[in-house]
């Protein structure tokens, strides 16, 4: 049995590939080096069936994870998998290249991961070439779910929201000064509850503030990753993630001023992911 994973900091897509080729599909909190240690690696999956069910059968595990992008936090994931599945080869990578190899296959071109996070790689066919984006919510990750969560945040706390969304957004949320400090500068895994504003925006992205933080997020992400690349006309332009999925059409807008060779959009990688794997020569990954 082989088991595929794409993770974010915010929800982890697991697939199982039976030895008859059936597929097992299933879902966690995501797994993020950066937030998770090995123990909490493992109380993570313990508690899914899927994983009770079928760990001691499963023999290699190929995890793709925002935050491995160094041999150390590499190595937190895989102590934390080996101990769930002790008789697997664990493979972990970085959950930009899954995203590439989801996309691009084995094609040139770049795959922007526009989720919780942003980041984005050049893939030249048989190697993926990193920037130095992916310095995360504080000091990067444009036109991400936590960037978007930040922006509507702060137009409520400043006053900036017409009336009509200032009452929705109360509706939803019970928020004030206090509680942002909390859950931002004291409470763990404060990129994920940013995110988690986005929701509220695909409630509300017909409201032209809205619609704005939207265009000038990914905009803004266009500027600082996509048109610093010499060759960005010459290939297309994949995104990954829930963000770039459900607000495409804005994504698109942008694209299109920038001529952008707008690719695949996809909200997740998992499948384009587990057959690539598939198909793929494991050891040349």
């Amino acid at each position: 049995m082989i088991l595929v994973a794409d993770s974010g900091s915010s929800k982890a897509d697991w697939i199982i590939i039976k030895d008859d080729a059936e597929r097992i599909e299933f879902s966690t909190k995501g797994i993020n080096p950066f937030f998770s240690n090995e123990k909490e690696i493992c109380k993570v999956l313990s508690g899914y069936e899927e994983v009770q069910k079928y760990n001691s059968k499963i023999k290699e595990v190929h995890f793709f994870g925002a935050g491995c992008s160094s041999p150390d936090k590499r190595e937190i994931v895989s102590n934390g998998l080996s101990k769930v599945f002790s008789k697997a080869f664990i493979n972990v990578e970085d959950g930009v290249l899954g995203a590439v190899y989801a996309t691009c296959g084995n094609s040139k071109g770049f795959t922007c991961v526009l989720g919780t996070g942003s980041n984005i790689a050049f893939f030249d066919g048989e190697q993926a070439h990193y920037g130095v984006h992916g310095i995360g919510y504080i000091l990067g990750d444009e036109g991400s779910g936590a960037y978007f969560g930040r922006k509507i945040i702060t137009a409520y706390m400043y006053g900036l929201m017409p009336q009509s969304l200032k009452k929705a957004f109360e509706a939803n949320y019970q928020i004030d000064k206090e509680t942002i400090i909390e859950n931002i500068y004291q409470k763990p895994s404060p990129n994920i509850y940013l995110a988690a504003f986005s929701r509220f925006m695909y409630k509300h992205r017909d409201d032209k503030l809205i619609q704005s933080i939207l265009f000038d997020g990914f905009e803004e992400f266009a500027k600082v990753h996509i048109l610093r690349q010499a060759h960005y006309q010459a290939y297309p332009c994949h995104f990954v993630g829930s963000i770039a999925y459900f607000f495409q059409d804005v994504l698109a807008q942008v694209c299109s001023e920038h001529k952008i060779k707008l690719g695949k959009v996809i909200a997740s990688p998992i499948n384009g992911l587990t057959e690539f794997i598939l198909n793929k020569d494991i050891d040349k990954l």
